[in-house]
């Protein structure tokens, strides 16, 4: 079963397109988790306007943190294998097939993605066709694990959950733990077109605005949180 797992805020203008990208990938067994954090637009009559019986949302939440929205929806999920989504976001039609098919051996799945302002028929890559961005060192030291292109055995889930209280955001934190204890997998082609526009959480695609101070912090309360649980994990 499978379990794609996305958080919502004030999604209106794009939840339509990014559903309806996935729903045509999935069965009729599999479900889409829904975790909306108190949007105040339209957000949730569109969802609600799919009558799709796949479709679990779960609303009225106050966390105000794109994290444990997240994570809410991953407590909720049932499914063997998980995948991430952002609200803003279109899958590309092969994005499920060609996942499982490295899910077999792999514990974690990530990808290139094609970033898009305003026009899909404007497109570039963002990382290098030529480049593979997999490995622990190479992500906590500059995080290519983009968590919309992300999915997972439960196995990983199961060690990511709950959250730490401090970690810079839920991509590297699952990817991390799924290199510490299993195997991890990078497509360097896309696999989703990335929608940049004004209301973006995250800063992905552009230059962060971060200081060294904050960027070097986070990396030290991360790799803190990743020996906390690596010994949560073996002492348990």
């Amino acid at each position: 079963m499978i379990s794609v797992c996305l958080a919502t805020y004030n999604g209106e203008k794009y939840i339509k397109e990014q559903l309806d990208s996935i729903l045509t990938q999935i069965d009729l067994n599999d479900e889409v988790i829904v975790s909306d954090d108190s949007s105040t637009d339209k957000t949730i009559e569109i969802i609600e306007n799919f009558e799709d019986s796949r479709i679990k949302l779960y609303k009225n939440n106050k966390f105000m943190n794109p994290i444990y929205n997240f994570e809410n929806a991953l407590i909720k999920c049932s499914g063997d294998i998980i995948f991430l989504s952002d609200q803003d976001d279109i899958w590309f039609q092969n994005k499920v097939v060609d996942y499982i098919i490295k899910l077999k051996k792999y514990d974690v799945v990530f990808s290139n993605v094609n970033l898009f302002w305003g026009a899909l028929n404007k497109t570039k890559t963002m990382y290098d066709l030529e480049k593979n961005h997999n490995g622990l060192v190479k992500n906590i030291t500059k995080n290519h694990c983009i968590g919309a292109t992300m999915a997972f055995k439960r196995e990983v889930l199961e060690k990511a959950i709950p959250f730490p209280k401090y970690i810079p955001m839920h991509d590297i934190w699952i990817y991390s733990l799924g290199s510490i204890f299993g195997k991890t997998y990078y497509f360097n082609k896309p696999y989703l077109y990335y929608r940049r526009h004004e209301n973006n959480v995250t800063n992905t695609g552009v230059k962060t605005t971060n200081s060294l101070f904050v960027i070097i912090k986070k990396r030290i309360l991360l790799l803190v949180a990743l020996f906390m649980r690596i010994i949560k994990v073996y002492f348990k």
